[in-house]
């Protein structure tokens, strides 16, 4: 009889310290020196308790509108991106003429890094020169023409709304591999029994895509409480603060030498990645069964 090979463990063993190392250990650092007053003015390092995270939330400064606008962003972007991407992913999962063309283009934007898209946008959405108002007064609908990026009642919006043209078409992907992998057999039945679309997209497809809607939402939710690239590159956090979150918060305050405030806030985030995205899991995969 020949012996097992033992050699997959030593990738195991490397990959589990790789990730120790890299990852869990800077973690640790952190959540630790946000207990700490560390930073660029003092070569000493003491321990202070709780004084950052009392800070972060006293409302003295304006971290907790930074809070409220990373919870926005991720709840606003989440609903729209799953919304669109499953609807896109519904209607070109059919048999429709040149699907896999359309396909390609909502999925491109995706392809593009988040700094060029922000770039390009700054362009498309500058006040003056930028292509759509430009657009818009052409064909007579000066009143449309806003200040998208600097307006501070809109220029949230404007990179929600960017942030979303670029997802969707991600989640559209995942989704409809999702529904490609469900049996005929299902929508043949269903329809045998005479239910009609609706009830097929209901009763059918949602049930069967309930792990894959799990995973695309969870990934959704974390990139939106970690997104940092499309606001730094469309607007950098302006204007006055309207569409800071909290990674282009840490950026700034590690920029400033607050060591100290920047691990409390990477600390914070953290906290809410995880207990989201744990109560998010349980909430949709609670129907699951296990074979």
């Amino acid at each position: 009889m020949k012996k097992e090979k033992v050699y997959p463990w030593y990738f195991v063993i490397g990959s589990v310290l790789i990730y120790t190392i890299l990852s869990l250990v800077p973690g640790i650092m952190g959540i630790g020196y946000s207990f700490t007053d560390w930073s660029a003015y003092s070569k000493e390092i003491h321990f202070i308790g709780f004084d950052n995270f009392v800070t972060v939330f006293s409302g003295k400064k304006d971290y907790l509108r930074y809070i409220s606008n990373t919870i926005t962003f991720t709840f606003v972007t989440v609903i729209f991106k799953t919304g669109l991407g499953l609807l896109f992913a519904v209607a070109l999962s059919r048999n429709i003429k040149m699907k896999n063309f359309h396909r390609g283009i909502l999925y491109l934007p995706s392809v593009l890094p988040i700094l060029v898209t922000g770039l390009v946008f700054t362009s498309i959405l500058n006040p003056k020169t930028g292509f759509l108002n430009n657009f818009l007064r052409t064909i007579g609908l000066d009143f449309l023409a806003k200040k998208w990026l600097v307006d501070p009642k809109i220029a949230f919006g404007s990179v929600m709304a960017v942030d979303i043209w670029r997802g969707v078409g991600y989640i559209m992907t995942l989704l409809i591999a999702g529904i490609l992998a469900i049996p005929d057999t299902y929508f043949e039945a269903a329809a045998i029994d005479g239910a009609n679309a609706w009830q097929r997209f209901r009763f059918v497809t949602i049930p069967m895509l309930r792990q894959t809607l799990a995973v695309t939402i969870v990934l959704n939710v974390i990139y939106g409480l970690k997104v940092f690239d499309m606001v730094y590159a469309l607007t950098n956090g302006g204007p006055g603060h309207r569409t800071e979150v909290l990674y282009t918060a840490v950026y700034k305050m590690m920029s400033k030498g607050l060591y100290a405030e920047g691990t409390t806030i990477s600390s914070i985030l953290f906290i809410f990645m995880v207990i989201i995205g744990y109560f998010m899991v349980k909430i949709l995969t609670k129907d699951e069964v296990v074979e």
